[in-house]
């Protein structure tokens, strides 16, 4: 096996001596880097001039998906290859780096608010606050900062003093094509009042009816409120309470066949028409719902003990939902209309006729594509069923129609709490010491409501796969303690946990800064604590799925360093490295949490090595940088529950020990043409590889028992999926000295694959193959997409009214060209028949045709 697997990669293997040699060197670097840093306390802030300031793109990315690649939130406005990350290469899914959002911190106030068990910053909890987050503190890759240890991807903190924010008012009016349609927004900054208070607001509205796929829709709002009181010239108090309400109808990408048929690159399977209530007309409904809202609420004291030593301290709480919708039934046909046994594939070869219809239909009949809605009403409507004994009491018997069919809600709902405290103090004209503590105490409620009933009377509370497999009837109740529970819309069922996180975490660091030399060592540590707290004692499970579960405990550590040679004030070599040991991802590590309390055997720490190399230089006409980069990413863990072919249910697939290697260059440069042309260069190149062969164990999602253990995925070698691994980039950009501006880009894509689906990378999948078999290849290559141009366009202007008052107009437009056929990622599917694997075949998501977001904004 493993021989047949690693011919597909076969062009790396040369390459693992070198790569462990450079492993070693980097382990080398790292200790020495260290260990001269604080010994000599040769480290210190860098030079604020050399870092890039980081600003949100201007075309409010905030309306995307809660899991967002950095590249597509953030552009630099100095650093050439970072700018052009965040807007010419973020439509394509571009990585920096390949790294993925959970290697990237992101604080507010000094807090790390990346979401805790997920392990990524969810924007979307301050999405429409663009005025607010304006100018961030942003560091990409391993550097110093005062606020926190850091990522290999970077850190970036968003300030919500309100003394900081730039006296005046802004209103603006977005106009695009995306997610949403409209967008208006306005904020108000009082700067330092007499009264030694100051005052910032802010709100916005975003909305579509539909947005740039069939079916979506946004409806958004935001509100930021913060007031600061200066209790002298060297202490304030700054409040801020804000939140972003947020309710989308999302989009899924489907399989090529559906496309195909539909003649649709972007066709939805997730809404379809529903008769209004009057019967007089039809509207569109989506099945999938995100619905989000956190609000938050921080107090900071800003203390300035002596001159050059600063205390900042904040408590925070927040709290709020998190829920997406979906369709659910019971002993009924499947709802989605991309089911595979709907499509004409399923007949080939097998029944002509029905193969011919259902051509004709998903071709000609729009219907034929969407969800049946009338049906699933129609269906519940004619289910009159008689529930016997509910609530376990005996002759307790209710009629009504029982719905087949239902629209339910996952939930997490989170709290939070804390304490953070930072400190900055100067030791002396070249070196500064900063350090922070945090405190952190979080609880997620997580279980299942009932949104629609789709004109039922009452659902029942069981598991209808536990039903087929046991004749026990206790076994298929989710919770044995209501038995035979009828739902109505807003009760909770299926399942309720909770997942309590507790959190300490310290962090210094040392920055020294030379006539030669910058440099920085920093260090942490901390210690983190989880457990679930079950609400409902499972059928299944009765003897680990209520109450309290044991604690899951873990030490956590990391040394960084860095330093700048300043070969001439215009050529710079700078070099970092960092190891680390994070605790696990929390959503990885509880096989099933929603009916037992089962962790990862073995579960431990995420090791991360990293190190760069860089040399810069700068020219008033020429300025520039190449990086060459190496990451390890080892010991993940990876979970999913799907429909096994194999065994013939529902499993739960945990694979642990995977590893993945991130290594290559990338480059900017920015060369003044005359005094108002400027031509941009950027590119990047890398090889992200998984670099282990994981070890898997599946168990039956309904019981105890282990289906299968012990099984190797050959996953090393292959490249991780899901975003371009080669990039380019060559821009034009026009600065008239009548205060408008234009450029235009060209963007090159390659090296793009799908994550593989590890089963398919087993011994077992191929037992019954020899490697002549054309299955047997067909089974364990990886796709590899076509690759990818776009040609992206900008331009502004800005108008002064009179002195204080500007009006601004700025537009841009991304894939002018309008290349609609640029598959940018997908996946396999999880379920597959290794006697036909295009049974359930890839799916696959294309790059949106022309976009544009126009903003017009009156500032004063």
């Amino acid at each position: 096996m493993c021989a047949g697997v690693c011919k597909i990669a076969q062009f790396v293997l040369p390459l693992q001596g070198l790569l462990n040699s450079m492993r070693k060197l980097l382990l080398f670097a790292l200790v020495f880097t260290s260990t001269l840093t604080f010994a000599q306390v040769d480290t210190t802030k860098k030079d604020t001039t050399n870092i890039p300031i980081i600003n949100l793109s201007v075309d409010d990315q905030d309306s995307q998906d809660q899991n967002q690649d950095i590249s597509g939130l953030l552009q630099s406005s100095r650093d050439v290859f970072a700018s052009n990350a965040g807007f010419n290469f973020s439509a394509a899914r571009f990585r920096m780096r390949g790294y993925g959002s959970n290697q990237f911190q992101v604080m507010i106030q000094g807090v790390d608010v990346v979401d805790p068990e997920m392990g990524f910053g969810i924007w979307s909890y301050w999405g429409g606050l663009n005025d607010m987050t304006r100018y961030p503190e942003t560091k990409t890759g391993i550097a110093s900062s005062q606020w926190g240890f850091g990522s290999v991807a970077g850190s970036t903190n968003i300030s919500f003093r309100a003394s900081d924010k730039r006296k005046g008012s802004r209103i603006s009016y977005g106009r695009t094509n995306r997610n949403y349609n409209n967008r208006l927004m306005a904020s108000y900054n009082t700067g330092w009042l007499e009264n030694g208070w100051a005052f910032s607001f802010s709100g916005s509205g975003r909305w579509s009816n539909e947005g740039y796929v069939d079916g979506t829709y946004y409806s958004g709002a935001a509100y930021f409120m913060a007031a600061e009181k200066k209790i002298n010239e060297k202490h304030s108090v700054n409040f801020v309470f804000w939140g972003s309400p947020t309710v989308q109808g999302r989009a899924g990408i489907a399989v090529q066949e559906a496309l195909d048929l539909t003649g649709n690159n972007y066709y939805n399977p997730w809404w379809g028409y529903q008769t209004s209530a009057d019967g007089q007309s039809q509207v569109k409904r989506n099945s999938r719902i995100r619905n989000n809202h956190k609000p938050y609420f921080m107090v900071t004291d800003y203390l300035e003990i002596k001159k050059g030593t600063k205390l900042y301290t904040t408590a925070y709480f927040s709290y709020g939902k998190t829920s997406n919708s979906n369709l659910n039934w019971y002993n009924a046909p499947d709802p989605r209309p991309d089911y595979y046994r709907y499509l004409p594939s399923y007949y080939e070869g097998e029944d002509q006729v029905q193969f011919n219809q259902l051509t004709d239909a998903w071709m000609n009949d729009p219907s034929t594509s969407q969800i049946d809605w009338d049906g699933l009403y129609f269906s519940n409507s004619k289910n009159l069923y008689t529930a016997k004994n509910v609530d376990g009491i005996e002759g307790n018997d209710v009629t009504g129609n029982r719905s087949r069919y239902i629209l339910e809600e996952y939930h997490t709902d989170p709290l939070q709490t804390g304490v953070d405290v930072n400190l900055y103090h100067e030791l002396n004209d070249r070196m500064i010491l900063a350090g922070g503590l945090n405190v952190e105490k979080y609880m997620s409620n997580n279980y299942r409501q009932m949104n629609d009933l789709l004109g039922g009377d009452f659902w029942i509370d069981v598991d209808q796969f536990a039903e087929n497999e046991s004749s026990d009837p206790s076994v298929a109740y989710n919770d044995i303690n209501a038995p035979n529970r009828l739902i109505k819309v807003g009760d909770k069922f299926g399942y309720e946990y909770e997942i309590h996180r507790n959190k300490i975490k310290s962090f210094g660091q040392l920055d020294y800064k030379g006539r030669k030399i910058d440099a920085y060592g920093g260090l942490t540590l901390g210690h983190v604590q989880f457990y679930r707290v079950g609400k409902y004692q499972n059928g299944r499970f009765p003897d680990n799925s209520l109450g309290k579960s044991d604690p899951n405990n873990f030490l956590t550590f990391g040394v960084k360093g860095g330093a700048t040679y300043k070969i001439t004030g215009r050529h710079f070599i700078d070099a970092n490295v960092q190891y680390e040991q994070k605790d696990p991802i929390i959503r990885n590590a509880f096989i099933s949490p929603r009916t037992r309390d089962y962790v990862v055997d073995g579960l431990k720490n995420v090791e991360v090595i990293s190190g760069d190399i860089s040399y810069i230089t700068r020219y008033p006409r020429l300025s520039g940088r190449i990086t060459a980069f190496y990451t390890e990413i080892n010991d993940q863990n990876w979970l999913r529950s799907f429909y096994h072919e194999e065994f013939r249910t529902f499993v739960n697939y945990s694979m642990t020990d995977v590893d993945n290697l991130y290594f290559g260059y990338e480059t900017g440069w920015d060369v003044k043409a005359t005094s108002t042309l400027s031509v941009q260069l950027a590119a990047s190149q890398g090889m992200y590889l998984y670099n282990s062969r994981p070890n898997v164990t599946i168990t039956r999602d309904n019981s105890n028992e282990v289906i299968a253990e012990d099984r190797t995925v050959y996953f090393q070698n292959y490249r991780v999926g899901g975003m371009p691994q080669s990039v380019g980039t060559i821009g034009l950009k026009y600065y008239s000295p009548k205060y408008w501006f234009v450029g235009v880009n060209a963007n090159y894509f390659g090296d793009i694959y799908l994550d593989p689906n590890p089963d398919r990378r087993t011994e077992e999948a191929i037992s019954g193959f020899v490697e002549s078999d054309p299955q047997w290849r067909e089974i364990i290559e990886q796709t590899k997409l076509e690759d990818g141009f776009t040609m992206n366009l900008f331009a502004g202007y800005s108008h002064m009214i009179e002195y204080g008052k500007y009006l601004r107009f700025n537009i841009s437009v991304t894939n002018l060209l309008n290349n609609t056929d640029f598959r940018t990622g997908g996946f396999e599917q999880l379920r597959f028949d290794p006697q036909d694997i295009q049974r359930f075949p890839n799916r696959y998501g294309y790059m949106y045709g022309t976009q544009f977001f126009a903003m017009l904004t009156y500032q004063f």
